[in-house]
């Protein structure tokens, strides 16, 4: 294992005990040495955001996506970033970029239909949590979000029909 693998080793434990401040420490050290190292980066984006600095974590997607612009865990963190900061169709821009490159990556379908019904589109949301699920059926965000997403719809019909 080289210093930047034990780095990242290391980076990694840091984020699981809770180390956030730690973990960033560790990711700069191995940016100096790599400043294209895709993998420090989405990590380093990834603790951002678990910190509440959305902006950051984003900046930090940016730079993994302008090395390696078709990076599906870039763009797909890039995305929650954003849905996270309420800038869904930013977010769900992200999402089709996934999808483009892998058209049966659940998690893009799910999250862009968390997206979707944010901005009220909830058929549109339902849509898409039922093809997340016709891919990955044990996927449970997309399985609790279809569900709620049916009851919204429902008690939207019945308060029409009152």
């Amino acid at each position: 294992m080289n210093d930047t693998e034990r780095m990242m080793a290391e980076a990694y434990e840091c984020v699981e005990e809770g180390d956030f401040h730690d973990a960033l420490n560790l990711y700069d050290l191995v940016l100096e040495k790599e400043p294209s190292n895709v993998s420090a980066l989405i990590d380093k984006g990834v603790t951002l955001q678990n910190m509440g600095r959305i902006k950051l974590a984003i900046r930090s997607y940016d730079k993994a996506l302008s090395i390696s612009p078709t990076n599906i865990d870039a763009l797909l963190n890039k995305g929650t970033a954003l849905h996270s900061d309420q800038k869904y169709a930013e977010a769900m821009e992200c999402y089709d970029a996934v999808l483009q490159i892998d058209k049966k990556c659940a998690m893009a379908l799910a999250y862009k239909g968390l997206s979707l019904g944010e901005t009220g589109k909830l058929q549109d949301a339902l849509k898409h949590f039922k093809k997340a699920l016709s891919i990955d059926n044990e996927f449970d965000l997309a399985s609790i979000s279809k569900d709620m997403a049916q009851n919204l719809i429902k008690s939207i019909k019945e308060t029409k029909t009152q």
